[in-house]
């Protein structure tokens, strides 16, 4: 028997099953909730979705940070995942992406068992993690030159793509300068543009807009909207609900480790506003009659 996360108790039980079920309170296509262990084909093909999570887990000591959860992300969908600090988003995509090895449950990338077989399956995706370390003392170019020959492109394609991501994301003229001397804007932008370089299938982004100014923000979801309709996916982690709402067409609400709603932009939001239903499926808004001595009349 392999030990499993419980999903209503947040404690580990025995079970046979790779990992919990995900949160009952999922909705729609492509939510939680699906079988646990549920068995998922191990080769890409168009039928398969963009992410496929079964029965994740992650524990930090005595702290459950994701507790089994199960989600599908569809292929060519710009899917958004939203939660309170501490929620567990990072941590579910770092482990999705190969970067945190989980304590149970298994991840698909068009197919591809992401832990099974992390070089094929790292090569459909490109990652901006959120405090993404970066080679700083490079220039600009130089650092997503980098990442393009790492990903074993030839010389002249990475030349080509680095010209033209530099020019979309407004850093042509701060090519030459090190990123240790970037904003922090300029910093997420230039490790997007390194996510993009190889222009993978599935584009992970963790706060993508955090720290980058509205021309810019509009700037990157042009391209990201681009990038959606000529078939590619992107996942995108977010405390901003309006903009999940306007620029996402899928969401997913984790708290607590758990999945508590999954499916399209509607059918998360039930008639609402997604930070209305925000509000409602997590809970904890504090209230603040005791501040009345705030007050100035």
């Amino acid at each position: 028997m392999t030990e499993s996360f419980n999903s209503s108790s947040g404690l580990p039980g025995a079970s046979g099953d790779t990992g919990a079920a995900g949160a009952a309170g999922a909705v729609g296509a492509g939510g939680a909730g699906g079988a646990t262990g549920a068995a998922v084909p191990a080769a890409p093909g168009p039928a398969f979705p963009a992410l496929a999570i079964r029965g994740l887990a992650k524990r930090f000591g005595g702290k459950i940070a994701v507790n089994g959860i199960d989600l599908d992300v569809p292929a060519g969908s710009f899917y958004g995942l939203v939660g309170p600090n501490g929620a567990g988003k990072t941590t579910s995509l770092s482990m999705a992406t190969g970067l945190l090895r989980p304590d149970y449950g298994e991840v698909w990338v068009h197919g591809v068992n992401v832990w099974e077989h992390q070089l094929e399956a790292k090569k459909l995706m490109g990652i901006l993690p959120d405090g993404v370390r970066l080679f700083d003392r490079l220039s600009g170019e130089q650092l997503v030159t980098y990442a393009g020959l790492l990903r074993g492109m030839d010389r002249g394609t990475v030349a080509e793509r680095v010209r033209d991501l530099l020019e979309a994301l407004d850093l042509a003229k701060d090519a030459g300068t090190l990123v240790v001397d970037y904003s922090a804007g300029m910093t997420k932008k230039i490790a997007l543009a390194s996510a993009l370089i190889h222009a993978p299938r599935l584009l992970v982004l963790d706060e993508p807009f955090e720290s980058v100014d509205p021309i810019s923000a509009a700037n990157i979801r042009d391209i990201l909207d681009g990038y959606v309709a000529s078939g590619g996916t992107v996942i995108v982690s977010s405390h901003v609900m309006d903009l999940v709402q306007r620029m996402c067409d899928h969401v997913a609400v984790i708290a607590g480790g758990n999945v508590l709603a999954a499916g399209t932009v509607e059918q998360v939001r039930a008639g609402a506003s997604l930070e209305d239903r925000f509000v409602q499926l997590v809970g904890g808004r504090t209230k603040t009659e005791g501040l009345s001595w705030l007050r100035t009349s």
